[in-house]
């Protein structure tokens, strides 16, 4: 059976969502999957970008990253999708690219896939985990199958987050504790991809 197929869709805007995305990559490859990591297009105005020096930065550190387009998902067995936090919602530039998604959604394209979500916010209490459930709202009107990572592993009992791996980006850059929850993430969302692709097949 060919491999269990990944992809990994996020929005970043000065770095770190972008470096749990490729440690999601990470973990996802270790478990013998497929893997596609793509950034979504940056809608705000440039001049905007512009005037945040780490923000333009990032976006000229990125170009060797594809842009996300409709394809990748439809090619994915599991998507994992990576946002900041936005007033407790995904960013925009996210939201704007799911919401592009309703002729795929009409014809099935996006039912009985695996999706998981992970997120950082500039606080503590920043809505981490309400961005995570807005995110699992558009997934139960695709039919997807929502795989968090639980308390599953005992990087979960340091993070502290089982709705999704989440980093509080006050803090400095993402460390290695929670680069790793980000990896068993997205191992977990391989490996339960894999069962169900097998269990299909059989």
């Amino acid at each position: 059976m060919e491999p269990v197929k990944v992809a990994i869709i996020y929005y970043s805007a000065t770095g770190t969502v972008h470096a749990l995305a490729r440690a999601a990559a990470e973990g996802a490859e270790k478990a013998g999957a497929e893997v596609r990591l793509r950034k979504v297009a940056e809608l705000a105005p440039p001049q905007v970008v512009g005037a945040n020096a780490a923000w333009d930065k990032h976006l000229s550190d990125t170009t060797d990253v594809g842009t996300a387009s409709l394809d990748d998902i439809a090619w994915a067995d599991a998507v994992l999708f990576g946002t900041p936090t936005r007033f407790g919602n995904p960013a925009y530039q996210l939201k704007g690219f799911i919401d592009t998604a309703g002729a795929l959604w009409q014809r099935g394209g996006l039912a009985n896939k695996v999706y998981s979500v992970f997120t950082a916010s500039g606080t503590a209490h920043g809505g981490q985990e309400s961005t995570i459930l807005a995110l699992a709202n558009v997934f139960y009107h695709w039919g997807g199958i929502i795989v968090p990572p639980g308390y599953t592993d005992p990087v979960q009992f340091q993070t502290g987050n089982p709705y999704g791996t989440s980093h509080v980006t006050g803090t400095g850059a993402p460390g290695d504790v929670v680069l790793e929850a980000a990896r068993y993430q997205a191992r977990r969302v391989a490996d339960t991809a894999a069962a169900l692709k097998a269990g299909r097949a059989a």
